[in-house]
């Protein structure tokens, strides 16, 4: 989708400590109206504290909130035009769903007849009519996650915050919701912030990914920038399966670097700055790897070890010579036999531009 410029939503030096340790260190982001920005990381890395500054449940040690150049970092919740969808959905079970989805604006003073009219198209976006009159325990955790959201949007936040709130849900479900989630973000338009630890749903859903540890942003791009050009290994790792193969630079010219990987060289790209006589690591995708025998020109020879069938495709663990493992994604072809078991001794490549050097 196209967005606006940078700047609608601001953090500038945001910091939180709970006792000595710190959740969130410095960061800054800059986010486009009309975006859907996801922070992504595993448990404890700062992501949801940081959602939780910009909602205002959590206040900040350091640092500022800006909303569209309006500083919002001393405002209560509910004084804040922006709005959050948690995991646990926290809906009023003693309450049907029309009256879950218009709690909010009767506590705005809404008038009845506006109520009933923003409630029926909030239901609507979320494929809900005909269940105006159903307690949460009569839905399905689906439903209950479409009644959060519409709950949500009904009062027409600017930002809509959500903390991981598919989490709760089966996997079919959850990729399910995934498209929808997006679906719904564009028709409405809204900034959504999106947390979550699991790499698939910001890859699928997000226009930009910040990717965290410790508290702070270790890279921030497009999904397709961060799965192929990570910037460090950490993220790699993070962002999908890997392989991750120690290196040396034999000789370095900007972005593009001549290796040698455990007796091989090979030309790649990689980071800018990176010196002739460093240490780094080759990162290759599983799906980027190609097994062929030993004799069938350069490569890295090695046996494989295990074959694991994940119904798309079948996934070859092979143990090199020098001993590290690869992993590397072959798809499946019904119409074929699996093309290697184990104990084959077999040489794994890959093209030169699908490999990626960063910094040890």
């Amino acid at each position: 989708m196209s967005v606006a410029s940078n700047g609608f939503l601001e953090l500038r030096g945001l910091s939180k400590s709970f006792g000595a340790t710190p959740a969130v260190d410095a960061i800054d982001l800059s986010l486009a109206e009309g975006e859907f920005f996801s922070i992504l990381g595993p448990s404890g890395c700062g992501k949801t504290t940081t959602l939780r500054v910009v909602a205002g449940f959590v206040e900040p040690d350091a640092g500022k909130v800006l909303l569209d150049g309006r500083d919002i970092t001393g405002l209560p919740p509910d004084k804040r035009p922006v709005n959050t969808v948690f995991q646990s959905y926290a809906l009023f079970s003693h309450l049907d769903v029309a009256r879950n989805v218009e709690f909010g604006l009767r506590e705005d003073r809404v008038p009845k007849a506006q109520r009933r009219e923003r409630v029926r198209e909030a239901l609507a976006l979320v494929r809900l009519e005909g269940y105006e009159s159903r307690r949460p325990s009569e839905l399905s955790g689906g439903q209950q996650q479409r009644v959060a959201l519409a709950r949500a949007v009904v009062r027409g936040p600017r930002v809509l915050l959500l903390d991981e709130p598919l989490g709760a849900l089966d996997l079919k479900l959850r990729k399910a919701m995934q498209v929808e989630l997006k679906s719904w973000q564009e028709r409405l338009g809204m900034t959504f912030v999106y947390v979550t630890h699991d790499q698939e749903e910001a890859l699928t859903m997000s226009d930009r990914i910040a990717v965290m540890a410790d508290g702070q942003i270790s890279q921030l791009g497009p999904p397709e920038e961060i799965y192929d050009r990570p910037t460090s290994r950490y993220v790699a790792d993070f962002i999908g399966a890997s392989n991750t193969l120690p290196c040396r630079v034999e000789r370095a010219n900007g972005g593009d670097y001549v290796v040698d990987v455990q007796g091989l060289t090979m030309n790649v790209a990689g980071h800018p700055g990176i010196s002739t006589g460093q240490s780094g690591f080759v990162i290759i995708r599983p799906e980027r790897c190609r097994v062929a025998k030993p004799d069938a020109g350069a490569g890295l020879r090695g046996e494989v070890a295990d074959v694991l069938f994940k119904g798309l495709h079948h996934s070859y663990l092979v143990r090199l010579e020098q001993g590290s493992t690869l992993s590397i994604a072959d798809p499946h072809r019904p119409s074929e036999r699996r093309a290697w078991t184990v104990g084959d001794a077999v040489s794994v490549s890959w093209p030169a531009s699908d490999a990626w050097l960063v910094p040890k």
